[in-house]
Order: structure tokens, then sequence, then C-alpha cells
């Protein structure tokens, strides 16, 4: 029985099938259903989990080269907000695009794990390296 990292088998099984240049999604409680992509939600209720709680979970053992985010984040959220983004990213580079340019991106990703999180504009993209 695991102790001890990821302990929910959906994203563990999700987090392990990423592989070099593979892109893993980490989407918000309002995120579009992408028939595409497999889609573990692990919501409980509004803001549980948030989407900084999921990242934490998956970046100890995700080696992650790029995160792409919303260019909309920084405009809809306060300094406090984004400065918690940015400590979260653990100083993997960040790129901001327009958001219809990010969600182009989504279909190609091995996955996307859907959090309670209801921060504007708060979803990643993980691109591991």
């Amino acid at each position: 029985m695991i102790i001890q990292g990821i302990v929910n088998p959906l994203v563990s099984s999700l987090v392990c099938r990423v592989r070099h240049t593979n892109t893993l999604v980490i989407a918000d409680a309002a995120f579009p259903f992408w028939p595409e992509i497999e889609t573990v939600d692990i919501s409980l209720v509004k803001g549980v989990p948030t989407i900084l709680q999921v990242l934490d979970a998956i970046l100890p053992n995700f080696k992650a080269g790029e995160i792409f985010m919303a260019r909309e984040f920084k405009e809809c959220n306060d300094a406090k907000t984004q400065s918690a983004f940015k400590r979260a990213c653990r100083g993997v580079k960040m790129t901001f695009e327009p958001h219809l340019e990010f969600k182009k991106r989504v279909p190609q990703a091995i996955g996307l794990i859907r959090a309670g999180d209801t921060t504007p504009y708060g979803n990643l993209i993980l691109v591991s390296v």
C-alpha cells in the first residue's frame, strides 16, 4: 500500500504515462471537458483541491521543462495569486500565451487532472523534459 506521494491511483497512473516532451494539463473546475484525452476529476467541492495543491503533489516526481498558462491569468489575478503560482512552479520556465492558443495544446496532452479550483485562468500545461 502506498503511504507517501500520490495515493490516488488514477492520478498516479496518468502521471506515470508521461514521457519526454509529453504534456499534462492541470485544470480548474470550470475547464471544458475534452473527450480526446483522459480526464481524472479530483474536484470535491468548490476550491478543493486547488491547482497549486495538485501541482505540489505532482512536481516532486515530474521533470518539467516548461509550464504554459493563459496570458489572461496575469490580467485577472492580483500580485499575491500570481506570486503563489510562480512559487509553486518551482523555477520551471513559465510561458504565457492567449487563452485560445493555450486551449489548442490541450488535445495533445497525455491527460487532464481537473481540480476544484476557481482561480481565473489558473490552468496549467506541464511539459515534461
